[in-house]
């Protein structure tokens, strides 16, 4: 108690340092990050490994099993996972949280270099990533118009250089971005007539980019640099290629081909509210204030605007600076409420000044703890404001009691001084206890593990921050302040009267409410059994309420959502254009739901070869659509808007539309998920079938997909080695003309004056050659001539594979469902575990599964 009297004895410096506090605590709060989710350290570390045009079979022999031999050694690693698919593959490596990422990062690297000479030679380089935050967009930038695609593409690119340069922003990248690339496209019955091999067309243009160090030539009497430029610089350069020589006829290349510079093929389309557009994603670094940093690039924007063509137009999404004010003005609105409230209420009881000192607890408590946020490293989030606002209730308690107490002895006749130091002391302990417990009920969430516990202990942190600071507030700067200000309040009723001087008789005569308050304190006294029976009886009877009536646990509340993503699922072997067809009539539905009533802020479209791992979406989703709300306020709620898009087009052939809202909190994907695995993948897909079959028949599911690959075919050219060796053929040379049909043979890459980054030299076939049934006309020059190579290849169609998956050094697949309003998933996975422990998945019980 010495603490309290000193406080009281130095009472100036107690109320200089209370303004020091609140002063410090405004200023934090103004300069403190903020941002919308917590900036956790996601325990995951992938390795991407590219090889373009590979199959997924060959992609997990050859570059995801080496990698997962390698891998699998390092210490403290909670799951080894991998992914391959069509171009290469990823392993993804997950930890226990709370691991050093450093550390683990410096293993990964290693092992990784370990692995790459046994990779095939044309891999690419293996990269090493970290999964964090920090990397989602904050901002999304469309650009739209009607300008051509060469110069969006170069304002974004320059727009893209003057965002990166904002020290808060981390990276940009540009979605509906093409690579550029140099195509010669060569006339194969030129090359016939003209006498020409393809083969060594491309090697003489490979041999003619070259970087030619000379170096330098001394004479004794100077010294003289010698230059042999040797590399391309415009596509004149290219064309003038001499490739036959004839007596005073030389053929080059501008004879058999043209050369462009163009775009490599379409991949996806990108739409914004139904105008072809580009999209720059912008992430900040970790730490950094949210709100300041969209203003930033907003500002940058603003400015480079001015240089554009008129007809470009400028677009924000997923802004989330938005979300970021409207809950800090939510917190505002709450402790300018739960002041006013508390104002009301203990003025009434117990006066004006008693009031404003109870007051002076909740923004002093807050304020001090954004400064031990801010002191510490946190940022202001979505959990730290939940936590400050569940804090209002329980700031103004030990206040209240010590002024209270106080007030009591001052109507005895005590000086205030002496009043405000008793009830500090005599109060100290009840209230130290009080607190001690509500921070004891949040103290064990600090050490949640999992990531879920790593997003969470952002609010323990904050509770008991803020109860600690609400303590200090109780027993050192209210008494100070109220040792100057505090005044007893008038007892000018007879109940007040009766309950200062604590006599039995006077408190009989009570009245009111307080009277009847009495009566019942009085007859629960004299019956504590019976009062503790009813107690017991009532926390039992609410358990066994809730688990009778309950509507179960979720994680996070079912809030109205601002955005919104419309998955369309098609199958079969379609084109990027075809796609992107079948997107653009759900995309047009929506539009016209937009127009009709104003709801919708934003419509992003991206349709083709999405690349769906990133998004942890179904293998046979063409075309995510996102959709931004206008405030819900001004629309109808999100169910509504999500069943009048699925009547529009629930008349559409072909294809499922599947309406998804974001996750709240960390992602967990759909709630009902089945994973099966074996050593055997042959084994895997009767399993799969069974268990979709029993999904299908179960209530209460709903957008239920599974692992199988999308039905459809690829081509499979087989070489016969012995008839391609009699006809001077070989694997090798087969493979480069199939690739002048395909996606192009690179031969070669230049730098040109206008760009950043070198360019691809790719030479192809013309359009009208690059078909099916040219992949059987392909001739081949030999010392036996021209040879088409249907002569030792045999071209056979094979059902096409999909994603392959392993957990562990074992297949993987999976069976995942939706529930519909109103069905607890629990309920749901019960079901489904009953029937797996009757089900035979497999005769040989080679199946294993989890579930969850």
């Amino acid at each position: 108690m010495s603490i309290i009297d000193a406080a009281l004895n130095r009472s100036r410096t107690v109320i200089a340092t209370l303004v020091l506090l609140l002063i410090a605590g405004f200023i934090a709060y103004r300069d403190i990050p903020k941002e919308s989710d917590p900036d956790i350290n996601i325990p995951i570390i992938y390795v991407a490994l590219s090889h373009e045009g590979i199959s997924p079979e060959d992609a997990e022999r050859l570059l995801a099993r080496p990698m997962e031999s390698e891998l699998r050694s390092i210490e403290g690693i909670k799951e080894l996972r991998a992914d391959a698919f069509e171009g290469g593959a990823n392993v993804i490596l997950e930890f226990e949280a709370g691991f050093d990422a450093d550390s683990a990062l410096a293993d990964v690297r290693e092992k990784v270099d370990l692995v790459k000479p046994d990779l095939p030679e044309d891999s690419d380089e293996p990269t090493v990533h970290e999964v964090n935050l920090s990397l989602f967009p904050i901002l999304v930038v469309t650009l739209s118009g009607g300008l051509a695609e060469r110069a969006v593409l170069k304002i974004a690119r320059d727009l893209k250089d003057d965002i990166i340069g904002i020290p808060e922003v981390l990276d940009v990248k540009i979605t509906g971005d093409r690579e550029e690339v140099v195509e010669i496209v060569i006339d194969p019955l030129l090359v016939e007539s003209y006498g020409l091999e393809p083969a060594s067309v491309l090697s003489l243009v490979t041999r003619s980019n070259l970087l030619v160090a000379a170096g330098a030539l001394d004479t004794g009497k100077g010294r003289f640099s010698i230059k042999v430029p040797g590399l391309f610089e415009t596509s004149n350069d290219i064309l003038d290629i001499p490739l036959k020589v004839d007596g005073d006829a030389v053929v080059k290349i501008r004879d058999i081909a043209t050369v462009k510079r163009t775009f490599k093929d379409v991949r996806t389309y990108a739409r914004v509210d139904g105008k072809s557009a580009l999209a720059l994603e912008v992430s900040k670094r970790t730490g950094r204030n949210i709100i300041d940093t969209i203003a930033k690039v907003k500002v940058v924007v603003d400015g480079a605007r001015a240089e554009w063509p008129s007809g470009l137009e400028i677009g924000y999404s997923q802004d989330r600076s938005t979300d970021i004010r409207r809950m800090l003005s939510d917190l505002q609105n709450n402790v300018i409420a739960a002041v006013i409230l508390v104002m009301i209420v203990v003025v009434g009881a117990l006066g004006v000044r008693t009031g404003l000192l109870v007051g002076i607890a909740i923004p002093g408590s807050f304020l001090t703890g954004i400064l031990v946020l801010a002191a510490i490293g946190l940022t202001v989030n979505i959990v730290v404001l939940f936590a400050l606002i569940l804090a209002v209730g329980l700031l103004v308690d030990g206040a209240i009691v010590v002024t209270e107490y106080a007030d009591r002895r001052m109507t005895e006749g005590l000086a205030r001084r002496d009043a405000y130091a008793q009830a500090a002391k005599h109060m100290s302990w009840p209230i130290i206890a009080s607190t001690a417990t509500t921070s004891a009920a949040f103290l064990p969430l600090v050490f949640w593990p999992g990531v879920v516990g790593e997003f969470m202990k952002f609010l323990p942190i904050t509770l008991i921050a803020t109860l600690c600071a609400s303590l200090l507030m109780a027993l050192i700067f209210v008494p100070t302040v109220g040792a100057y200000v505090g005044r007893p309040i008038h007892l000018g009723n007879k109940a007040a009267k009766a309950i200062a001087s604590g006599r039995e008789d006077e408190l009989e005569n009570v009245g009111g409410l307080v009277g009847v308050y009495i009566k019942v304190l009085k007859a629960a006294l004299r019956c504590p059994s019976l009062v503790i029976a009813l107690a017991i009886a009532a926390l039992f009877g609410s358990w066994f309420a809730y688990g009778t009536y309950g509507r179960g646990v979720e994680f996070f509340p079912d809030v109205e959502p601002e955005q919104a993503i419309v998955q369309v699922h098609a199958r079969g072997n379609m084109s990027v254009d075809e796609k992107d067809r079948l997107v653009a009539e759900v995309e047009r539905h929506i539009l016209d739901i937009g127009s009709e009533r104003g709801e919708l802020k934003t419509v992003y479209v991206a349709s083709g070869l999405i690349d769906n791992r990133s998004t942890n979406a179904a293998e046979d989703v063409i075309g995510p659509i996102r959709l931004e709300f206008v405030e819900w306020d001004k629309r109808r709620p999100a169910r509504q808007i999500y069943a009048d898009i699925n009547k529009r087009v629930s008349a559409l052939a072909g294809i499922i539309v599947e309406v998804r809202q974001p996750e709240a909190g960390p992602p967990v994907g759909k709630p009902v998920h089945l994973q099966l695995s074996a050593r055997q993948p042959e084994l895997l897909e009767d399993a799969v079938v069974q268990a979709r079959e029993f999904f299908d028949g179960l209530p209460g599911l709903k957008d239920i997909e599974d692992s199988r690959p999308v039905p459809g075919i690829e081509w499979e050219l087989s070489v016969d080695r012995a008839q391609a060796a009699r006809f001077g053929a070989d694997v090798a040379v087969t493979g480069s003309f199939i690739k002048l049909i395909t996606k192009g043979l690179k031969i070669s890459e230049y730098r040109p004056n206008d760009a950043d980054e070198e360019i691809d030299i790719v030479a192809r076939f013309p359009l009208e050659s690059r078909t099916i049934n040219k992949l059987d006309q392909i001739k081949i020059k030999t010392e036996q001539g021209l040879v088409p190579i249907g002569n030792y290849v045999t071209r056979t169609p094979k059902p096409k594979t999909g994603l392959l998956r392993r957990v562990d050094g074992k297949r993987i697949a999976f069976v995942m469902a939706d529930v519909e309003d109103g069905v607890l998933p629990d309920n749901k996975v019960k079901e489904i575990k009953a029937w797996l422990e009757t089900a035979d998945l497999n005769s040989a019980n080679r199946v294993s599964y989890s579930l969850s």
